[in-house]
């Protein structure tokens, strides 16, 4: 009996013996608090970029020609696709009407003319008043400003062409009744060479974009050369038709010597990038899908770090939205990493630990 107890007791001794051997291992291993992530550079510097872009032909000197007045057109002295000089005939109104308000015109201020005479005489001879005599001005005045409009409108019974260029359009035919302002001939300053490729752009390629930035531009009718061109135009808001903001590319240098309004062209525009301070960056950013958090209009949070040791969580702006990448606009100024992996997992000012893909 005694023999069993004392067995029992040395084995009770032996557990506790172990039980606390691994207290005291288990003791020695720090306790892992640091959560693994993943991290994408932010203060890299921007780099010159080539964006493909395309688009049609186009000038900026686009202008729909028009009569004053209403009438029946006569004659159209051009074809779609004539060249035309500045000052040219191009289309001419039926002119018997207009003429008919001319003459009623001219004969009227003849009579207000008389009228005033008349009545200036009679007033010096004291017959008649003064009053009598300041309406027969005032009439006169008013005859004479009618007459002006009537020939005004004389003069623009004929449409001439405000500068050099090509007929792009005939809107209307002879013989065809118009009202005043309604497009009869479309035409640009083609002949000048002011040729513009005018492309549409995502938010990210304009945010890239600038003024003068070069391009090399591609022209269907001329297989196998680039000409050298230049931004000439950078929209300030987004066009309401194609949903893009547009880039105008102006052709410097060589012209090419085939080509026609709305032919298509391609370019390829050379950004010049710009130089940024270390540990700081301007926007807009291209970061994944996965790094962002909580997204709702317009809005979100991610994860940067600036140590590599703790975690920071920050509200940015969200410009777009593309296939695969989100564009931030605002919120990364001053933050050196992204954390595009583990973000599930943190908090603000969590421990991190930075492992390689």
């Amino acid at each position: 009996m005694k023999t069993i107890h004392a067995l029992l007791l040395l084995a009770a001794s032996a557990a506790l013996l172990n039980a606390c051997g691994s207290n005291s291992a288990a003791s020695e291993v720090p306790a892992e608090t640091a959560i693994p992530v993943q991290l994408q550079a932010l203060n890299a510097e921007s780099q010159a970029l080539s964006i493909p872009v395309s688009g049609q032909f186009t000038t900026d000197d686009e202008v729909f020609l028009s009569f004053k007045t209403d009438g029946i057109i006569q004659r159209i002295l051009v074809k779609e696709g004539d060249a035309i000089r500045q000052g040219q005939t191009v289309a001419i109104l039926d002119p018997t009407e207009i003429d008919a308000q001319l003459q009623q015109a001219q004969l009227a201020h003849e009579k207000a003319q008389r009228d005033y005479q008349r009545t200036n005489n009679l007033y010096k001879d004291s017959v008649s008043t003064l009053e009598q005599l300041q309406n027969a001005k005032t009439a006169l005045d008013i005859a004479q400003q009618q007459l002006r409009s009537a020939q005004f409108n004389r003069s623009h019974a004929v449409i001439t062409a405000p500068r050099n260029g090509y007929v792009l359009r005939k809107l209307a035919n002879e013989g065809q009744q118009v009202k005043s302002g309604n497009s009869v001939i479309q035409t640009n300053g083609a002949l000048s060479g002011n040729w513009l490729l005018r492309v549409a752009v995502s938010n990210k390629e304009w945010a890239a974009i600038h003024l003068q930035d070069s391009a090399d531009v591609e022209v269907e009718s001329v297989p196998g050369k680039t000409f050298r061109g230049v931004v000439s135009r950078r929209a300030e808001g987004i066009d309401p038709v194609s949903g893009s903001f547009m880039i105008d590319i102006r052709l410097a240098g060589e012209k090419p010597a085939a080509i026609a309004f709305g032919m298509f062209g391609k370019a390829n525009v050379h950004t010049k990038g710009a130089a940024v301070a270390t540990g700081s960056v301007a926007g807009p950013w291209s970061i994944p899908y996965d790094a962002l958090l909580d997204g709702d209009d317009g809005a979100g949070y991610v994860f940067v770090t600036n140590d590599g040791k703790t975690a920071r969580k920050i509200k940015v702006s969200v410009a777009a939205m593309e296939k695969d990448k989100v564009i931030i606009s605002k919120g990364l100024e001053g933050a050196k990493d992204l954390i595009i992996s583990g973000s599930a997992y943190l908090t603000d000012s969590s421990s991190i630990r930075v492992v390689k893909p």
